[in-house]
């Protein structure tokens, strides 16, 4: 500055009048491009555009009809040697699980060996109790002749000497009495043989039912597709605290659920809807459904039914909110389409042509009032509009704005 104000001193005063002059303006040129420039909170224009109404909420696919493969209950340890690929397609008989059945076997072999056992015993048993009856019986045949005998003697008493016939009525009672034990040992051998035999049937029964169990069982180690579908392995809680479906190697718990065979035509997505919004959709409204895991394609559908009753949202965090069951029909169906699958839905409330839209993020709150800040330059125009609605990030604005006016999308008047 001090060389350029000698210079002016050595130069004419018509050119110092000039320098000066263009010194003045270039200040000026200078503080407009400070206020004309941009400003360091980002901006957004208002713009004319259609604005869709819409509400959006998180869903997940459901099958109202699907076919349960289930570990079998009564088979002991259950340790997986194949197990079907999650997501692949079976038909009806296909074998979808394998389970170590080296034990299982050999509980029926066992079995098996236990019963033939008791079947020989019951034999053996009959056939001494046949023994045993055909002796007893001979004794009381044997008796029943003495008997006789001795009834014949005893009517000669007139011919005899008294004591001759005194001797044949005591010969004829003790015949008698021989014969009453005779018949009783018979019938007591009889009872014991039936029950011996009950015993050893009812031993043969329990080995019977043992060596069904075992073959139940034997068979339930080969799990099989109940009907034809898409295979969908279920997760469930494993020893180590996490959740994850099964996988060969591994051992379960009897009754643990495995895998599903979902009806593909029966599925459905099931979502909440929270009880502020449920007075806006309606059954046979149409929804726009993207999921997580298809992103190269969006699915179209109809919502189909709304509950009835609010019910507490126990998935939604605290506090527990309420809402509205809603369940959509699937335009459409897709060979990845599994259950469990996440979705965004989207449902279309209205369309409004040639509305100005900004981002909500231009949208504040000062006294009560919806504020936004005007972009000028470098500076911000503080200015009170009305908001006609809100649709995800963005808002119709109905008065307070123009169509290319730039708006604030931070507090400018906040300082970092």
């Amino acid at each position: 500055m001090t060389a350029f104000l000698r210079w002016l001193g050595s130069r004419p005063r018509g050119h110092v009048k000039l320098a000066a002059m263009g010194f003045v303006l270039l200040g000026v040129l200078g503080a407009f491009r400070l206020t004309a420039r941009p400003p360091s909170v980002p901006t957004a224009e208002g713009k004319r555009d259609e604005f869709v109404d819409a509400l959006r909420f998180r869903g997940e696919v459901k099958a109202l009809k699907t076919l349960q493969i289930v570990a079998p209950a009564q088979a002991g340890d259950l340790q997986i040697l194949k197990l079907g690929q999650d997501g692949s397609t079976v038909k009806k008989g296909d074998v979808v699980v394998v389970f170590d059945a080296t034990k299982t076997i050999q509980d029926l072999a066992q079995d098996k060996s236990a019963l033939s056992s008791a079947q020989a015993e019951i034999s053996q048993t009959r056939a001494q109790g046949r023994l045993t009856e055909e002796e007893s019986l001979t004794a009381a045949k044997k008796a029943r002749y003495d008997v006789e005998v001795a009834k014949l003697d005893a009517s000669k008493q007139e011919i005899v000497s008294k004591i001759e016939g005194e001797e044949a009525k005591l010969a004829l009672a003790d015949a008698e009495q021989k014969l009453r034990e005779a018949e009783k040992k018979l019938e007591s051998d009889r009872s014991s043989n039936e029950a011996k035999t009950r015993s050893k049937q009812q031993a043969s029964e329990k080995n019977r039912y043992d060596t069904q169990t075992a073959e139940k069982a034997l068979a339930a180690m080969t799990l099989r597709a109940p009907g034809s579908g898409m295979l969908t392995l279920d997760s469930f809680w494993h020893q180590g605290g996490n959740r994850a479906p099964a996988k060969a190697g591994e051992r379960v718990w009897p009754g643990t659920l495995l895998a599903e065979i979902p009806d593909i035509s029966t599925l459905r997505v099931t979502a909440r809807v929270d009880e502020n919004d449920r007075g806006r959709v309606q059954p046979g409204m149409a929804v726009s459904q993207q999921f997580d895991a298809i992103p190269d394609r969006k699915f179209t559908g109809r919502i189909s039914q709304i509950g009835t009753i609010a019910s507490m949202d126990f998935s939604a965090g605290w506090p527990i909110p309420r809402n509205f069951s809603v369940e959509i029909t699937l335009d459409e169906t897709d060979s990845r389409l599994k259950p469990g699958m996440s979705a965004d839905v989207r449902v279309t409330l209205d369309r409004v042509a040639n509305a100005l839209v900004i981002p909500t993020e231009a949208l504040f709150q000062k006294g009560g009032q919806t504020t936004v800040y005007v972009a000028h330059g470098s500076n911000f125009e503080e200015r009170v509009i009305q908001v006609g609605r809100k649709s995800g990030d963005r808002a119709l604005v109905t008065n307070g704005l123009k169509a290319g006016e730039r708006v604030a999308l931070q507090d400018p008047t906040v300082k970092e």
